[in-house]
């Protein structure tokens, strides 16, 4: 069933205090205030030097017969809806990372050059599904891989609980639509991985223009498989009842491997 974000007036306020949202509180003015912010406000809070810009989606700017991809990579403007919750989460991830959005809609363009606009490839899916709800993970315990690999969600999210409040392992989300879906309280989110081997003390802009890079050159992102499946509402603090043993045991955003299916090693970060 598609996803329905609430109006903006019944959003129960204390999301934005609770993981995802709360990582993204430098935003909380054009989050939390009563009216939706206008276009020219997401304008003014673009790093400087970034040449894309959010345009009002309306006929006449559709009326140029472009895709969507095409228009950014073409004309720096950025098709948005105005009042709509996953428009706006896409704005605040251009603000955040404008660079790996760029590479993202440079490999989409190249794939639309191939395929043409009512086909998609297997690049295309991929790209489009960490655009959606991918998340960059930030590992620097190698050994909680084994876990993950086998959907031993019990022991990467309760047994290895410690090594998540230790920042062993590190979510930064990407993903407007899981942005999205935080706005419901209590809905168990499940993230589109790509794992980077990197130090705790890591800074989140280099992880980001490693990843960025990592896309531009045609190295990530290149079929849908690569992406783990991370269930985020078992990560600590994610979820009301996640401190309870028994939420680790039966939640239904935990589903098991299915057979033959594998994941690629993590990404070196350095």
């Amino acid at each position: 069933m598609r996803y329905v974000a609430p109006a903006r007036s019944s959003v129960d306020t204390r999301v934005f205090a609770q993981s995802p949202l709360t990582d993204w509180s430098e935003y909380a003015d054009l989050l939390e205030c009563d009216v939706w912010p206008s276009i020219e406000t997401l304008n003014a809070r673009a790093q400087d030097g970034v040449r894309e810009r959010f345009m009002a989606q309306t006929p006449a700017l559709l009326s140029d017969g472009l895709h969507y991809e095409q228009r950014i990579a073409e004309c720096g403007q950025i098709a948005t809806r105005e009042a709509n919750w996953h428009d706006l989460f896409n704005a605040l991830v251009w603000l955040r990372y404008p660079s790996i959005k760029r590479a993202l809609n440079a490999q989409q363009v190249a794939e639309i050059a191939h395929m043409g606009t009512q086909e998609r490839s297997r690049p295309q899916y991929a790209l489009t599904h960490f655009d959606e709800a991918g998340v960059i993970v930030q590992l620097s315990e190698p050994s909680l891989l084994a876990l993950w690999d086998a959907h031993d969600w019990h022991g990467l999210f309760w047994r290895r609980r410690q090594d998540w409040l230790d920042g062993a392992i590190r979510v930064h989300v990407f993903g407007h639509a899981l942005l999205e879906h935080a706005l419901t309280p209590g809905k168990l989110l499940v993230g589109k991985a790509l794992v980077f081997l990197a130090s705790p003390n890591e800074g989140r802009h280099s992880l980001v223009e490693h990843c960025a890079a990592a896309i531009a050159a045609g190295q990530l992102l290149r079929d849908p498989l690569e992406l783990r499946p991370l269930p985020l509402s078992g990560i600590p603090g994610w979820h009301a009842d996640n401190d309870q043993e028994a939420f680790h045991q039966d939640a239904a955003c935990y589903q098991p491997l299915r057979a033959g299916r594998s994941y690629p090693a993590p990404v070196p970060a350095a």
